[in-house]
């Protein structure tokens, strides 16, 4: 039930029409295939007509993963996810897929954005890491310091030699699951949500160091053989929102952990019945600093309740939330978009002697929002979403 929100310390894209262009203040950063005659007159840009692409660089802080996973869960066996946010998606087909991999090589951030004039070349482009003419990327995978061992891949070399570079990345030979992928059409989630717990882990076990994640067109796509669309038509398109957005879609690394427990202890509470019930949460501050931990306790108590003589009030008996089908999600009260989805593994509710509770880290809510928590149970076979107005903002602190 536990998920904590980590936002990237830089991230970038890179583009082989404009070599030498940092993107790194952009508030896009995308994964295109395009096809293009001309670039003149554009820092670094290619003057012929031959098919283009662009990739998109993001790094985490390791210190922060190291104190989620290693102190705030204990230890726990967790799993960690890598979520992009969709800003636009055009030309997919059937199988347009993204593969995402752990970086080889360090990279500078910078301060560019796509196509200011005069570019700005402070960080890393297609051609280099570090600034214009500064830090190749290294396009020969036996080059020294390379570790054939480790898997690592020398990027992208065209036969001539013009558009070489768009950074260095561990393979598949390292293991399966360091080349990780999700495939995208117009009627699935347009969202980037990927498994990358194994990269994690090989970071925090010094197997290799943390420069981030490639996120890239897959092999077969990015850069086709024969274009015979007509010129200037973009071909795919996938962008997403990056950590300089004015949104609340920055992207995110989440760590899930399950610490739900079920210990009432000698408490003569029951559970919960009929989904004919009314929920509150009695301990809600309606704001909250976004450095909080907030344990959110749970009144469950039945709407209709069966007559009998009783010396109290029939609504002041709680009611535990079923302890094998309870859980809880978070959604933005104006958008509705979902912040934390309702997942079996990790937003279980769990249960002590008092009530039922669940804990909400509020760091990776956006400040000065409003969200709406919602319930979920399944008594007698039927699964219900109690959304009865609980609601609390973050605060900045």
């Amino acid at each position: 039930m536990a998920i904590y929100k980590l936002f990237p310390t830089k991230d970038a894209t890179l583009y082989t029409a404009f070599r030498h262009m940092n993107t790194g203040l952009d508030s896009i950063i995308e994964t295109t295939t395009d096809y293009f005659s001309s670039r003149a007159g554009v820092e670094g840009g290619i003057a012929s007509s031959t098919p283009q692409s662009s990739r998109i660089l993001i790094q985490f802080d390791l210190s922060e993963i190291n104190n989620v996973i290693t102190n705030i869960a204990g230890g726990a066996s967790s799993t960690s996810f890598l979520r992009l946010y969709s800003a636009n998606a055009r030309g997919l087909s059937s199988d347009t897929t993204l593969v995402v991999n752990a970086v080889g090589q360090n990279w500078n951030m910078g301060t560019g954005e796509y196509l200011t004039d005069p570019a700005i070349t402070d960080g890393c482009g297609w051609n280099a890491r570090l600034r214009k003419n500064n830090g190749s990327w290294e396009t020969d995978p036996s080059a020294l310091g390379f570790d054939p061992t480790k898997g690592i891949t020398g990027s992208y070399k065209d036969n001539e030699g013009t558009v070489q570079g768009g950074g260095t990345w561990y393979t598949a030979s390292q293991s399966p699951f360091m080349n990780i992928s999700q495939s995208f059409d117009y009627y699935s989630s347009l969202d980037l949500n990927v498994n990358v717990t194994e990269i994690v882990n090989k970071w925090r076990s010094n197997d290799f160091t943390n420069y981030g994640f490639i996120v890239r067109q897959s092999g077969s796509q990015e850069f086709l053989p024969a274009l015979t669309s007509v010129e200037n038509q973009p071909r795919t398109e996938l962008k997403f929102f990056s950590r300089d957005t004015n949104t609340i879609y920055s992207p995110q690394l989440e760590i899930k952990w399950d610490d739900s427990i079920w210990s009432t202890g000698s408490s003569t509470t029951v559970e919960l019945t009929t989904n004919e019930a009314l929920i509150t949460l009695p301990n809600n501050k309606n704001e909250y600093y976004p450095e909080e931990v907030a344990k959110f306790r749970i009144n469950a108590i039945e709407r209709y309740p069966a007559r009998t003589y009783l010396t109290a009030s029939s609504y002041t008996s709680n009611f535990y939330l079923p302890s094998a089908s309870s859980l809880y999600a978070i959604k933005d009260s104006k958008t509705n978009d979902y912040i934390i989805d309702f997942d079996t593994t990790f937003t279980k509710i769990s249960a002590d002697e008092e009530s039922s509770f669940f804990k909400v880290y509020m760091n990776g809510l956006e400040p000065e929002r409003y969200y709406t928590i919602l319930i979920q149970t399944n008594i007698d076979g039927e699964t219900k979403i109690f959304d009865q107005d609980l609601n609390f903002k973050v605060i900045e602190g």
